[in-house]
């Protein structure tokens, strides 16, 4: 399987279907033909993509529409922005946590993340660090981070959150 077949089907579950099937569809299509692939698997579907203009430079964002403005997207990650406030509680508290320097629940909390996704700002080796933020009712880790970057381990100025384990990220306004 292609990288972008395991990008696009990522973005399946976080994007819109009709879109993310559309892109799906044209991965191994011709340069030519990509504009006006049809997905014959859903017959309400089945209308030609519409050529998209403004394909976003990191997946896990949804494209815009030609004109709209960036002001909500992080001008570095080009990821939409999210404020602490509108993190889940447990984000919140793990951001401080964070800032603090623990104590984490989670062995795996503080490890590096290497961005194999590479949906973050491309960094050195050992740059960003991750977090799990707990889900109330999951016996285990669950999907849901914090991504931090930065050279101080307590640094909560670069984060980024995913609900969805890696498959699209916000960036979280310092």
């Amino acid at each position: 399987m292609t990288l972008c077949h395991v990008l696009l089907r990522r973005a399946l579950l976080v994007l819109l279907a009709p879109l993310a099937g559309a892109a799906l569809g044209s991965c191994d299509a011709p340069a030519e033909s990509q504009a006006t692939t049809q997905i014959s698997s859903n017959p309400q579907l089945s209308t030609p993509a519409p050529a998209v203009q403004n394909l976003p430079s990191r997946t896990g964002q949804a494209p815009r529409a030609p004109g709209t403005q960036k002001s909500g997207l992080d001008p570095h990650s080009g990821l939409r922005w999210i404020s602490r406030s509108d993190l889940p509680r447990e984000g919140q508290e793990m951001l401080r946590l964070i800032a603090r320097g623990g104590p984490f629940r989670y062995s795996k909390d503080g490890v590096t993340f290497g961005n194999r996704e590479r949906l973050l700002p491309k960094a050195s080796e050992g740059y960003y660090r991750e977090y799990t933020v707990r889900t109330p009712g999951e016996s285990d880790r669950g999907a849901r981070r914090l991504v931090c970057g930065g050279q101080e381990e307590t640094s909560v100025h670069e984060c980024y959150y995913t609900a969805d384990h890696y498959a699209s990220f916000r960036r979280v306004r310092p």
